[in-house]
């Protein structure tokens, strides 16, 4: 199978001393502010975490009803006559979820907005996203581990080898090889002979941009997005791209370029420049799941939402949304379509990732998008958590800049 490949009739030579190297706590610290700083931001003003005389969140008010759970996963369903009188004379009547086309009631955690942990939920309620993250990225952890017991007879560093040499001979060999005219060797040889700063700095690139970058994106959407529901459906389409790329990373285990055999010709610049990601290192790192690649999978989400939030396609806004002005919209569009592009050529020149892996996570955010409300089957399990830890979910303050905007 590997015979047919081709490869460089010369090696490529460093001709540049590796950078200077970011210190170990320096990406933690980013991501530190940016979390802290949303955090701040996004607070619900006005709210006291121990003044009980604050005003209560309800129906009757300006915000959204504080049993409502914040995601947008998330409707609470209306209390109705399937109920018995004395559910509904109850202070805190229990939610009705529909789920798989069943009806369940679940404890309504409301009755522990009191608590402390509940206030200081509210006054920050993106403490909340952050938690969701936690769990995507411990999932993400466990993937090298569960891979790694499916291929223990056959060995994974094989497999992953020998799936790596095979999308490098789809990629030359296949129909669809009009794709990518300019192979990914062709593109590292290029930057590696004459163009080794530019790749220095694809390097910070490739291991600043994608932990730091993407929660400092959420951060902001969370900020910006004129309503919760516009939010939520950027989130659960991030998350469910990470879900279905961590399935694919532990059934189909694929070395990246950099560390297939030196013959085949690419090199570990990333390395070189000890630019290496204290988020992607360590025991539990999954360094086989080069497929699909999950730096494009965001940034073309990312992308994707820039051009949401321009409105160049869309006739009608949301509530409360107001039109950009020229440059903004020229800004969000350019915006839309560099930061993608960037990756792209960031993943291929450091030979981190094959074109293939970059096309996978495309179709992978596709199906993220169009089937995200698949996230609502948890909301059982969400309510139920939420009364194990005698915790009221937060009211998201999502779109109130809007709100107070169109008051």
């Amino acid at each position: 199978m590997t015979a047919n490949l081709t490869v460089p009739y010369e090696q490529p030579e460093w001709n540049s001393k590796p950078a200077w190297k970011l210190p170990g706590w320096a990406e933690p610290v980013m991501v530190a502010s940016i979390l802290v700083g949303s955090m701040i931001i996004t607070r619900r003003k006005g709210y006291r975490i121990l003044d009980n005389t604050t005003r209560q969140y309800g129906l009757l008010s300006g915000e959204p009803d504080s049993t409502r759970s914040s995601n947008d996963l998330s409707r609470d369903y209306p209390l109705d006559d399937d109920l018995s009188d004395d559910m509904t004379t109850m202070k805190h009547p229990p939610k009705k979820r529909r789920v798989c086309c069943t009806t369940i009631y679940t404890p309504n955690s409301s009755r522990f907005a009191g608590n402390i942990h509940s206030r200081i939920l509210q006054r920050f309620p993106f403490l909340i996203e952050m938690f969701y993250w936690i769990i995507t990225y411990a999932f993400y952890r466990c993937t090298s581990l569960l891979s790694q017991a499916i291929f223990s007879e056959t060995g994974i560093w094989d497999v992953a080898q020998d799936h790596g040499l095979a999308v490098l001979e789809f990629e030359q060999f296949s129909w669809l090889s009009f794709l990518w005219p300019v192979p990914e060797l062709k593109v590292q040889q290029w930057f590696m002979h004459g163009h080794q700063t530019f790749l220095t700095v694809l390097n910070r690139s490739y291991a600043l941009i994608h932990i730091p970058g993407t929660v400092g994106f959420i951060a902001w959407w969370y900020y910006v997005a004129p309503s919760h529901a516009s939010f939520a459906v950027v989130r659960r389409t991030l998350t469910l791209t990470n879900l279905l790329a961590f399935i694919i990373f532990i059934c189909y285990p694929c070395m990246p370029p950099r560390l297939l055999p030196q013959e085949y010709g690419f090199r570990d610049s990333v390395r070189h420049d000890d630019a290496q990601s204290v988020w992607m290192s360590g025991k539990y790192v999954n360094s086989l799941a080069a497929m699909p690649s999950m730096h494009f999978g965001y940034s073309f989400c990312i992308g994707c939402t820039m051009l949401y939030h321009s409105g160049v396609f869309r006739r009608t806004l949301e509530i409360g949304e107001t039109r950009k002005s020229k440059p903004w919209v020229l800004f969000y569009v350019l915006f839309a379509i560099a930061y993608p592009s960037w990756i792209l050529i960031t993943i291929v020149a450091t030979a981190n990732h094959y074109y293939l892996d970059a096309l996978v996570a495309f179709f992978v955010a596709i199906v993220a998008y169009r089937c995200n409300r698949i996230f609502l089957v948890f909301l059982p399990l969400e309510d139920m958590l939420l009364w194990c830890l005698r915790l009221d979910k937060p009211v998201p303050t999502t779109g109130t800049r809007h709100r107070q905007t169109q008051g």
